[in-house]
């Protein structure tokens, strides 16, 4: 995938109402950057069917969409996201993996019924992601939808192990950024002149009480990105506005 969007589903709804603090936002969001990918987006959710129905489909909807999801794959009742994956991502049904239901009754031996058991029971074609605390893994759908428990000590090993094999490292992509002493409302003007297939961030702020901005342009195409680029410094420069290059490489 040329241009994944990666997002973030954090399920639980003791992080909302304030008994567990989410482990999960900082680390994926610095697993991608090392690799030179971004968050797209990142839900915290409860344990609600509609709402985690709901933000899976939508996901499933971009067709450029890559999903971490975190939490509800266990065996208890309030454990809904193996049947909505398999609602969501598949035909419905759950069936017994083969190697995840050894693996429950080697760990387990007689106590993995009556309920244990079900957590190899998963949607059709999924792969697993090797759990190295205990191996109650979780699991994939094709390639792209990756499904981990809650606890961090198990999923974030499981999302290096996603990351490494299917997205080890993002396209070069080329930066270029400048702050310009000015509101952001004096550019507004030149963005919307700007080639739709760069990407584009206005960061505004206060300096010593006046306004500043921060204009960064970045492409995989480094010609598409510094003709965008100048189109800032033009205007700038035509204006008679100071500003500063405070970054111009590779990524």
């Amino acid at each position: 995938m040329k241009n994944p969007h990666f997002y973030a589903v954090i399920i639980g709804s003791e992080i909302l109402n304030g008994r567990r603090e989410d482990k999960h936002f900082l680390f994926i969001r610095d697993a991608l950057m090392r690799r030179g990918y971004t968050l797209f987006s990142s839900f915290i959710i409860k344990d609600d069917p509609i709402l985690i129905h709901n933000t899976f489909n939508m996901i499933k909807n971009d067709l450029q969409g890559v999903m971490f999801s975190f939490g509800g794959i266990g065996s208890t009742p309030d454990d809904l996201t193996r049947q909505i994956s398999a609602d969501v991502f598949s035909d419905g049904a759950l069936i017994p993996h083969e190697q995840f239901t050894r693996d429950i009754i080697e760990r387990f031996g007689d106590a993995a019924y009556p309920h244990r058991i079900h957590m190899a029971e998963l949607p059709k074609n999924a792969g697993l992601l090797h759990n190295i605390i205990n191996n109650m893994s979780g699991f994939t759908l094709e390639d792209r939808y990756f499904f981990m428990p809650g606890f961090p000590e198990m999923s974030h090993p499981m999302v290096e192990e996603a990351l490494n094999h299917f997205y080890p490292k993002a396209p070069l992509l080329y930066r270029q950024t400048l702050i310009a002493q000015t509101s952001e409302n004096t550019l507004i003007e030149v963005m919307e002149k700007m080639d739709q297939n760069v990407d584009f961030s206005s960061l505004p702020m206060i300096n010593g009480g006046y306004p500043i901005v921060e204009i960064s342009v970045a492409s995989e195409d480094y010609e598409l990105c510094s003709r965008n680029f100048q189109l800032f410094i033009h205007a700038l420069e035509e204006k008679g506005i100071d500003y500063d290059i405070i970054q111009n490489n590779e990524l």
